[in-house]
């Protein structure tokens, strides 16, 4: 069964390339949720007062690859007790959230999470909003699928905002 999966991680350009790899993710597209704003631009978003968070959306196949399934590849992808943002990335645009779209979603988020709290991986409260899906806005073509568009400065922003030191400190080879 086709459904969606929405997740604000951070900058997007980050959260595409760890799902493109799974069988059964059909497509992941960045984008911006969360906000009241009708049809916010990238400019609009990072001014931090549209309400809206940088996210991408996947389409997968749950007969494929379960919804718990991607919440997981998720975690492992952020840091989930950082309130203000991701790494370089700082302010309400940049934070992170899980944006379940049914009451299956909001179980299975929440079980993921306190799971994560309850783990001891982390020494800090998970800080990580769980809220229901709203409108999504698909982001400027410039940033769609940018790893494969921009590899150099993609990697160059991966690693120069601490992202991947954090997930291979955290998760090492599994994130």
């Amino acid at each position: 069964m086709i459904e969606k999966a929405t997740f604000a991680g951070g900058c997007f350009w980050c959260m595409v390339k760890p799902f493109h790899k799974y069988d059964g993710v059909e497509t992941v597209i960045s984008g911006y949720t969360g906000g009241e704003v009708k049809n916010p631009t990238y400019e609009m978003v990072c001014t931090n007062t549209t309400g809206h968070r940088e996210a991408v959306q996947i389409t997968f196949d749950n007969d494929i690859i379960s919804y718990e399934e991607l919440v997981n590849i998720f975690w492992k992808q952020i840091d989930p007790t950082d309130p203000g943002g991701q790494f370089f990335d700082r302010g309400d645009s940049y934070k992170t959230a899980i944006y379940y779209h049914n009451s299956e979603q909001f179980e299975i988020a929440e079980k993921t999470k306190h799971q994560l709290e309850t783990s001891g991986k982390f020494n800090e409260n998970i800080s990580t909003d769980i809220l229901p899906a709203k409108d999504f806005y698909v982001a400027e073509e410039n940033h769609q699928d940018y790893y494969l568009k921009n590899p150099t400065h993609y990697n160059r922003y991966a690693i120069g905002s601490g992202r991947e030191q954090f997930k291979i400190n955290n998760w090492g080879d599994q994130s």
